[in-house]
């Protein structure tokens, strides 16, 4: 036996490390450098305690799928006993139709496809890309372009084929029977990935929902072989003589019951997302401004996160690496208390399914005081990315608050492709999240652009009413604050509702100023 199993386990001589990267490479959403020997270099110094990001990643990376074993590949949740498209994603060819744009776009678009594919747990092969003007309604593809589909996949050994765009029951059908091998679409995969970042109850739900109504008219193969409907006198039934058969087949007892699990998971998400208007609403009522941080995925937005407010989240180089919003508060360097919620990330063509189902989520955008957009400053479809991300926000039903264009990982781009981003994006600010530079403007815009309290006062406070102190403090600007005998005089900047209850408690409500 020859190879690194075959090392005698008594020799002195140890191993050579295995590297995790070459020297000087990147993680580009950890942030983190690392030596040859894969130990990191410029090394923030080590927590005490693990993050509860860190601690998701360590299990994430447990549970990887291993591929060539069989077994490991990803399976939808069998709830309603059909045959459900199980997604073995192991070795794949990508297919895509170019019907507009650049030949730029459409290779951009079928690297992003092999990304989330990766993400999936994918071995990608091979990809091909087919110039129409419309996509075919039978097989996606010509004809001629399904004989070379079918002659790379035996050529490569290819188990799954995966199509970029959303492919109908049909085409999914026509493709499978003419390449003998599982067909899925971007829908699909974009679904198994969220299916397995999903972690809270709401987000495993949401992603339910979404999967549900995805496969719900691609159901197949248990009907097929039985009759669709029961008979009756004079073939009532619709189908005549010689039709009638069993009753309702097992194909539609499965497709009622679907309907009745979507029902419920409705009503699950509807009173989750209550709660989450409950805590929302407390923020509001103490006037606490809230900051959205959006943008397209692995763009940093965890990352930026971390760095303002040492949030400890998941950090991972792969797309959608994070779906449950994450809420940290951030003091300004006023003393004003503000909340940073970190949201789902965006996509090409992200599924309609999706953007319903993750509804409650996204209204944390739409109720911010701010939209905090991230864009990733060293890919370069940059642009097209904040084109896509403010495609999906003009889709929901409240308008966007007002945005603050972040460009991330300038660190990792070009200076040409920087200094045209600053060309194109003349009120953007540049940072990056790993080594900090920006950050410091980036928290001066913050606190600029953030809604300031509107009540200018100055009132005597009893010592009893401490409270009240520390609640102008963190709601609003204290402009000045002392101690006298009668108790503290302080001269701040808050909220009407703030301003009431100072005013009801002061010494001397008459000589409030």
């Amino acid at each position: 036996m020859t190879g690194p199993a075959a090392q005698d386990p008594r020799s002195t001589t140890p191993a050579p490390p295995t590297p995790f990267a070459p020297a000087g490479r990147r993680d580009r959403s950890s942030d983190i450098r690392l030596d040859a020997d894969g130990f990191p270099l410029d090394a923030e110094p080590v927590r005490d305690e693990p993050t509860g990001g860190a601690l998701d990643l360590e299990e994430r990376s447990s549970l990887r799928r291993v591929p060539g074993l069989s077994g490991a590949s990803t399976e939808l949740t069998d709830v309603t006993e059909v045959e459900y498209r199980q997604l073995r994603l192991e070795r794949v060819v990508l297919i895509g139709v170019w019907t507009q744009g650049t030949a730029r776009e459409a290779d951009a678009s079928l690297v992003e496809l092999a990304r989330l594919a990766e993400t999936a747990g994918s071995e990608v092969l091979d990809g091909l890309v087919q110039r129409r003007q419309n996509p075919d309604p039978a097989t996606f593809v010509g004809s001629g372009k399904v004989a070379e589909l079918r002659e790379t996949v035996q050529a490569t050994g290819a188990d799954t084929v995966i199509a970029d765009g959303e492919l109908s029951p049909g085409q999914l059908r026509q493709l499978e029977e003419k390449l003998k091998v599982k067909v899925i679409d971007r829908t699909a995969l974009i679904l198994d990935i969220f299916a397995q970042h999903a972690r809270s109850k709401e987000g495993k739900a949401q992603v339910e929902l979404a999967q549900l109504r995805y496969f719900l008219p691609r159901l197949r193969g248990w009907g097929e072989s039985l009759s669709r409907q029961g008979g009756g006198a004079g073939g009532s039934g619709g189908g005549g003589v010689g039709t009638r058969g069993p009753g309702e087949t097992k194909l539609e007892t499965d497709r009622r019951r679907i309907h009745r699990r979507i029902a419920k998971l409705r009503r699950e998400i509807e009173a989750m997302s209550t709660v989450r208007e409950t805590k929302r609403g407390r923020r509001q009522a103490r006037s606490v401004p809230s900051v959205a941080i959006a943008g397209y995925t692995n763009a940093g937005k965890s990352s930026l996160l971390n760095a303002i407010t040492d949030a400890g989240v998941l950090v991972e180089d792969a797309l959608f690496a994070t779906l449950d919003p994450t809420t940290r508060r951030w003091e300004t360097g006023d003393g004003r208390e503000v909340t940073l919620t970190d949201t789902v990330g965006f996509v090409r063509h992200l599924p309609h399914q999706l953007v319903d189902a993750f509804r409650s989520t996204l209204e944390e955008v739409a109720d911010a005081d701010l939209l905090l957009h991230v864009v990733d400053g060293s890919d370069p479809s940059a642009q097209d990315q904040i084109a896509a991300v403010r495609e999906v926000l003009a889709g929901l039903e409240s308008p966007a608050p007002s945005e603050l264009l972040v460009v991330n990982k300038v660190d990792a781009a070009e200076p040409m492709a920087i200094a045209q981003l600053r060309a194109a994006l003349p009120g953007a600010v540049f940072v990056s999240a790993r080594t900090g530079e920006g950050l410091d403007r980036l928290r001066a815009r913050l606190a600029e652009e953030l809604p300031h309290p509107d009540v200018e006062l100055e009132v005597v406070l009893p010592y009893t009413e401490g409270a009240l102190v520390a609640r102008a403090h963190g709601e609003g600007a204290v402009l000045g604050e002392r101690h006298t005998g009668d108790g503290t005089v302080l001269h701040a900047r808050v909220s009407e509702e703030l301003a009431a209850s100072l005013r009801a408690s002061a010494v001397d409500p008459a000589h409030v100023s």
